[in-house]
């Protein structure tokens, strides 16, 4: 069913709490492998916890790679990630090491396989700007004034996406192109067709919505309070990625008084669940060369892949 897996990376995606990373771990430890984390919330330091990080334990047993080692104050990127795996892949490569990228965050996935367009990095006094407005005015003026300088993207684009609409304006403002342009000069994907196989996760849907409210309650039981309180003391930005990972805006909201812990827990749990459900549905329209099993037949499939995979 599946072509020869010698010498390739392996890439294992799904939706949240779908066991992800206990099967790179099993995988790694078996052939040799490096853990890539593939998750846009997972490289964050100040969110190990909430974010369902490996444990130390597991990270000191093969080598884990971007986890944990961005700043919050950063707006990481797509673009970031790719230049951070592509170090990280040849130094697997040199190492004579299985590359296995895993994680939930299509877009990391899709610029690993297919490429990404080279929007160059945007001043932050642009982006401070865009933001200022975007509070102050909401994002339909912020859309209209996208749609006189880059029609495409705004035709595109619903006038209420606060963010993919701030985000537009800023890279036409930032660097005179559009979002379009851009994605025309798209970058080369790190894994060529041919040297990887990819893999997604697919849960039984009512097992999987357990699972998340579970590892929710399971996440303040191991202190997801005290690291969120920790985060919100810092003031950062309430845009940046971080402050908006799941759970994190309700657990403030309980830390200033506005909300019980309870109904805290609730919105998370249901905020997670409902991210698990795009993710769902962004990997099936965007990714479809992924090959969809559940949980069990992925594992017995990883089973039968052999160690000395020096990756291609």
């Amino acid at each position: 069913m599946f072509g020869d897996l010698a010498g390739k990376a392996v890439l294992i995606a799904g939706p949240t709490a779908s066991g992800k990373s206990a099967l790179a771990l099993d995988l790694a430890l078996r052939v040799g492998g490096v853990v890539i984390n593939t998750d846009s919330m997972q490289v964050y330091r100040d969110l190990r916890v909430l974010t369902a990080r490996p444990t130390v334990a597991e990270e000191a047993a093969v080598p884990h790679r971007l986890y944990g080692h961005v700043d919050a104050a950063v707006n990481y990127s797509a673009g970031a990630f790719v230049l951070d795996a592509a170090a990280v892949l040849a130094e697997a490569r040199a190492s004579g090491l299985r590359p296995i990228f895993v994680g939930g965050t299509g877009l990391y996935f899709k610029a690993l396989t297919k490429g990404l367009s080279a929007v160059p990095a945007i001043a932050a006094e642009v982006r401070d700007d865009v933001r200022a407005r975007l509070e102050r005015d909401g994002p339909e003026p912020l859309h209209a004034a996208l749609a006189l300088r880059d029609p495409a993207s705004a035709a595109r684009l619903n006038p209420r996406d606060r963010s993919r609409v701030a985000r537009a304006l800023e890279v036409v403002e930032g660097t005179g192109r559009s979002l379009t342009d851009w994605h025309n000069d798209a970058l080369p994907p790190l894994l060529a067709p041919g040297t990887y196989e990819a893999l997604f996760l697919e849960p039984e849907r009512a097992t999987l919505y357990a699972r998340i409210d579970a590892r929710f309650d399971a996440m303040l039981d191991a202190g997801a309070l005290d690291e969120v309180a920790a985060l919100a003391g810092r003031g950062l930005d309430p845009l940046l990625p971080a402050m908006k990972a799941h759970g994190v805006p309700a657990l403030i909201r309980h830390l200033n008084g506005d909300i019980s812990i309870d109904a805290a827990a609730i919105i998370g749990r249901a905020d997670t669940r409902h991210y698990a459900k795009r993710q769902f549905t962004w990997f099936r329209h965007q990714l479809p060369e992924f090959r969809w099993m559940s949980p069990n037949e992925a594992a017995a499939y990883l089973r039968t892949v052999n160690s000395g995979s020096r990756s291609s």
